[in-house]
């Protein structure tokens, strides 16, 4: 086959005509300016801002393909949420502070816990995915993902003061919600007990009320699945039914030791 027709069958089969790659970069670029503009003292807010604002625009230019929406209005009505969204994070980092032993300083939860900042761009990125602005937040929290190894969906619902200790293979599905005071912790999954597109419109990934604690490999699935409140979810615990409030909930492996005959 000439190189003509590789060409031409490349170019053939290429049938998405707005997906441009660079929108990736340009996503992280903004995340990363827009979370060190809320949280680095050095960075300049004011500057930032301006900065930001332009950053948006170029992103409104490559994702907003149908002309009717009002797109231009997502970064004035987001910006008026920022305060709010950082007050929200302050609660995350002292909830992780408050919690782990681990932590030297307030400033270490910041600047070295992948579980805060999943959490922060997460929050950064669900207040655009309720502005109906879907895929801007869905690059933002992949970003973080690819980061940290923890991978929530920007349509999750999270209340205050949430701590992911460790981080590292969490998964919190797009209808997920998650009340105050909940820690989590590795490998945790709140997903769903079917996959179908039909159910692209219905509640598939369970609630979580306040003031549960979820320890390491646990998962949890259905979107009729509640876990009541003061709950405790043992490790490797594999959960498909709702749970009573002030529950403990355990996994208990059968060990089976082996061992050589006449030894003394």
């Amino acid at each position: 086959m000439s190189k003509e027709k590789i060409i031409a069958k490349i170019k053939a089969n290429k049938k998405q005509p707005h997906l441009r790659f660079r929108l990736k970069r340009k996503v992280e670029a903004f995340t990363d300016r827009l979370f060190l503009t809320l949280f680095d003292i050095d960075t300049p807010v004011t500057e930032n801002i301006d900065q930001l604002a332009l950053q948006f625009d170029e992103l409104i230019d490559l994702v907003c393909w149908n002309i009717d929406r009002p797109c231009s209005k997502v970064w004035e009505n987001y910006l008026e949420q920022l305060p709010e969204i950082l007050e929200k994070l302050n609660l995350d980092a002292q909830a992780i502070d408050d919690c782990d032993p681990a932590t030297q300083s307030i400033e270490e939860v910041y600047m070295a816990y992948p579980g805060f900042y999943a959490i922060a761009i997460y929050r950064l990125a669900h207040e655009l995915h309720k502005k109906g602005f879907p895929l801007v937040p869905r690059l933002m929290t992949e970003y973080a993902h690819r980061q940290t190894g923890v991978d929530i969906n920007p349509g999750a619902h999270i209340g205050k003061s949430f701590f992911i200790d460790h981080a590292t293979g969490v998964v919190i599905g797009e209808t997920a919600v998650i009340k105050d005071h909940v820690r989590i912790y590795q490998g945790v999954t709140l997903g769903a007990l079917y996959v179908a597109k039909h159910l692209k419109n219905t509640k598939r990934h369970p609630t979580i009320e306040e003031n549960v604690t979820i320890y390491a490999n646990a998962t949890i699935l259905g979107g009729e699945t509640v876990i009541g409140a003061n709950s405790i979810i043992g490790g490797n615990a594999w959960i498909t039914e709702s749970v009573p409030a002030n529950s403990t909930v355990f996994h208990t492996p059968e060990i089976k030791i082996k061992t050589q005959a006449n030894v003394p």
